[in-house]
């Protein structure tokens, strides 16, 4: 491949952390990265509209969107954030309170968050269903809990580690409740590529991701400068606890269990109507 691959993933700091020496041409042999910045909800929609409607090659996603867009789109094996004890977590103002009416704040309706918290008040919400669902920003959604304008918050990244300091309390984990049910890890976010690039291209982007991921864990300071210049203001010890936490064994090959993650997540919320069936073969790698 000659020409820059166009990839649009967020700037948070296991995304940057991932692909700094891919981004900044030190993986031999790797195509240059053209790269774009995007929050997960909109990768999500440009994902879902389909590769005739942006000129991104690669896209970071929710795996909640998989079965809207692998006609078009393969899932990478590497790259992507799965893990333990990881998962999302519902905040609200006082402790223990009861969703059922409540209004949420959510990241995406298409996020995998979402969607686990789906299948987590499916089993948990005796009383009913929460009430409205608002989407809102990643990083709007603790303050709006804080001040009353939701009543409850789903929270993904590094909030895992700041929510005290904005007075808030942990009303669930869908993390422990997805292992506690399946004995799996956590699936949140994948890597696609167009399909139209070609089982070679493909592969090849593999193969860069794996070895930018390695490169990462063998010089972690490398990576440093990116990953702060992106971070949106994060203190840097908790930037290296997100790293820490998203970026693991998952990262360089999803494996057995990886893929046994998202199938599972994947047949269960289609079996409980939230997504549609994936289709035969759809998770497969060229």
């Amino acid at each position: 491949m000659t020409e820059s691959l166009r990839i649009a993933y967020s700037p948070c700091p296991n995304d940057t952390f991932v692909f700094d020496a891919w981004a900044h041409g030190r993986v031999p042999g790797a195509p240059a990265l053209d790269v774009t910045f995007a929050d997960i909800d909109i990768t999500n929609g440009i994902a879902e509209r389909g590769p005739a409607a942006s000129d991104l090659d690669v896209l970071k996603v929710s795996y909640a969107v998989l079965p809207y867009v692998l006609d078009e789109y393969a899932l990478l094996p590497c790259g992507g954030a799965l893990g333990r004890g990881c998962g999302p977590l519902v905040l609200t103002r006082e402790p223990g309170v009861d969703l059922t009416g409540k209004t949420v704040a959510v990241p995406s309706e298409k996020s995998t968050a979402y969607l686990l918290f789906r299948l987590w008040a499916a089993d948990t919400l005796t009383g009913g269903g929460v009430g409205e669902i608002v989407v809102l920003p990643f990083d709007q959604i603790m303050p709006a809990v804080r001040d009353g304008k939701v009543d409850a918050g789903l929270v993904i990244h590094e909030a895992r580690f700041t929510y005290q300091n904005y007075g808030l309390h942990r009303l669930a984990d869908m993390g422990e409740h997805w292992e506690a049910t399946t004995g799996l890890p956590i699936p949140l976010g994948a890597i696609i590529a167009r399909r139209s690039l070609g089982t070679e291209a493909l592969r090849s982007l593999a193969d860069a991701a794996r070895a930018s991921v390695r490169m990462a864990w063998d010089d972690p300071e490398a990576s440093r400068p990116y990953v702060l210049e992106h971070a949106q203001e994060m203190d840097p010890a908790v930037a290296d606890q997100h790293i820490g936490l998203y970026v693991n064994e998952f990262t360089a090959d999803l494996g057995e269990d990886g893929y046994a993650a998202v199938r599972g997540l994947l047949t269960r919320a289609a079996a409980e109507g939230l997504v549609p069936a994936l289709r035969p073969g759809a998770l497969s790698f060229p």
